[in-house]
């Protein structure tokens, strides 16, 4: 190949096409009410498994107590699959009924 056509359009040359990349899709992680598990062990869960201060975990416990539901993060879908994962196997081993579960966000920044 002769140095002119280095760098042009010739169909002997590999060229690489600009590719956008996506960022990865969000998923919140939802912590659901239940009448059996304690306010205590809510708390406790959420400064496990999401590193809130108590005063966030307390906020969070009183959303989930009023409103039925609370969230607890937003992750990519590998972070939150594997938190949720950990939240339910965790409180089922210590006696506590407490469910997580993951949803995509609505809308994305």
């Amino acid at each position: 190949m002769s140095e002119e056509n280095i760098g042009t359009n010739d169909p002997g040359v590999a060229t690489i096409d600009d590719v956008k990349l996506q960022p990865p899709k969000k998923y919140k992680v939802l912590l659901h009410n239940d009448d059996y598990t304690t306010m205590e062990f809510v708390i406790h869960v959420l400064i496990k498994f999401f590193k809130k201060t108590y005063d966030e975990a307390h906020a969070i416990m009183l959303k989930v107590h009023h409103d039925g539901v609370g969230i607890c993060g937003i992750y990519t879908f590998e972070v939150a699959e594997s938190k949720s994962s950990k939240v339910n196997k965790y409180s089922k081993g210590k006696g506590h009924p407490l469910k997580s579960s993951i949803e995509p966000c609505d809308n994305e920044n």
